[in-house]
């Protein structure tokens, strides 16, 4: 009787686990679609709120600001209190804040402080989404499918990236920010509808992820070298995501259908790389050696970038367009197996606050990366842009462990 209980729980955990992953797809898109989709209107926000390049990266900036100083903060709660009501709490209030900020934050009505303050706030509300919704997944997927889960999780990131990409740029360019903060903030709130009917902890019959070992997270080097390493690789992921459509607007004379495939092209890549790589390393076993790879990839990406347009390549648009979807789907395909390496590393009791510690670092680079930018380019040229991000996401090869040997 008992082994059939048993039994019992872990087919129904099998059937929910889903449930639980297509929550956690959906609570990350929705806060990505305001993350990496608001930088894709850059160009109108430039002109609408009457802004310089640094001023731009200045406001652009302080989402990634407020998500960073909330992560850990965030990470650690969930280990405390659970996935769920952490979860919900993030997902309504950064829903609130994006109808406040259609109200009270659009161009008729918001200075430069009022713009860049409210961004800050958003990030600080969005930045609970990321390791809430990771520690549930940890727990009801097992070793040899948590790459796979986590990279399906993953995969939301550029997937409200790119609606964010395909959606954002025509609202604000036909109708205003009132509807891209509108339509943003319906997002989340349909996101916490999903999570308040099907996210739960799973019960202890069907809980697959292994306990913590080890030192805590913050007194663990091993954990704080991938946390750095995710860091650092993030940041030109962040130069193409704040700074891209400038970019091809500038530089490539492309209009609002180009920028808007361009950018949606390298979403749906990373989409589909991120997939096949959770598959790939759950297959092999081969997390840091896959990671290892994925920074020289990456790196060797952008400086090729670099080279072909300062060899003229921007007087070619759609050559320009090919190579800079080459660049950005190679930087942006290994997450969901480094969050895996990390969250395993931690152990899922733990696993909040070593997401949390990731998302932090990740999140730095996002609000400092959209500030330097415009200083590199003043002081040389969008070649050198590029060029810096490839010898940038190199420093991540010092960074990721080398695979155990056997």
């Amino acid at each position: 009787m008992a082994t059939s209980l048993v039994t019992g729980a872990y087919r129904s955990g099998d059937a929910h686990r889903w449930k639980v992953l297509g929550v956690g797809v959906a609570a990350n898109a929705s806060f990505s679609a305001a993350a990496a989709g608001i930088p894709t209107t850059a160009v109108w926000m430039r002109g609408a709120y009457h802004l310089s390049n640094g001023e731009l990266g200045l406001a652009l900036g302080a989402l990634g600001l407020g998500v960073a100083l909330s992560e850990l903060p965030w990470g650690v709660l969930t280990d405390r209190w659970g996935d769920r009501p952490v979860l919900l709490t993030g997902l309504l209030s950064t829903a609130a804040m994006l109808v406040a900020m259609s109200l009270f934050a659009v161009p008729s009505a918001a200075t430069l402080g009022w713009l860049v303050a409210a961004m800050c706030v958003l990030g600080l509300l969005g930045g609970s989404v990321n390791g809430s919704s990771g520690r549930a997944v940890m727990a009801w997927f097992a070793d040899g499918e948590r790459g796979l889960a986590m990279s399906i999780r993953q995969t939301a990131v550029p997937l409200g990236g790119g609606i964010g990409a395909a959606l954002l740029p025509w609202l604000a360019s036909s109708h205003g920010f009132a509807a891209v903060y509108g339509a943003l903030a319906a997002m989340c709130a349909v996101s916490g509808a999903f999570a308040w009917r099907w996210l739960h902890e799973p019960s202890s019959a069907a809980h697959r992820a292994p306990r913590a070992n080890g030192a805590p997270p913050l007194k663990n080097a091993l954990v704080w070298r991938v946390v750095l390493g995710i860091g650092i690789l993030c940041v030109p992921q962040f130069a193409v995501l704040t700074f891209a459509t400038v970019f091809l607007h500038d530089a490539g004379r492309f209009g609002v259908t180009a920028i808007s495939a361009t950018m949606g092209a390298i979403q749906l890549g990373a989409m589909v790389m991120r997939v096949l790589s959770g598959r790939h390393t759950d297959r092999r076993g081969n997390r840091r050696g896959y990671l290892r790879g994925s920074v020289i990839v990456a790196s060797a990406s952008f400086v090729v970038l670099a080279a072909a347009i300062a060899g003229g390549a921007a007087h070619a648009p759609w050559l320009l367009a090919a190579m800079f979807v080459v660049a950005g789907i190679c930087v942006s395909a290994w997450h969901g197996v480094a969050y895996t390496e990390l969250a395993t590393l931690a152990g899922t009791e733990r696993a909040g606050t070593a997401l949390g510690m990731a998302n932090t670092a990740v999140y730095a680079g996002f609000f400092v990366t959209p500030l330097v930018i415009p200083h590199v380019l003043a002081a040389g040229s969008w070649p050198i842009v590029w060029l810096a991000a490839g010898v940038c996401a190199s420093f991540a090869l010092l960074l990721f462990p080398r695979p155990a040997r056997p």
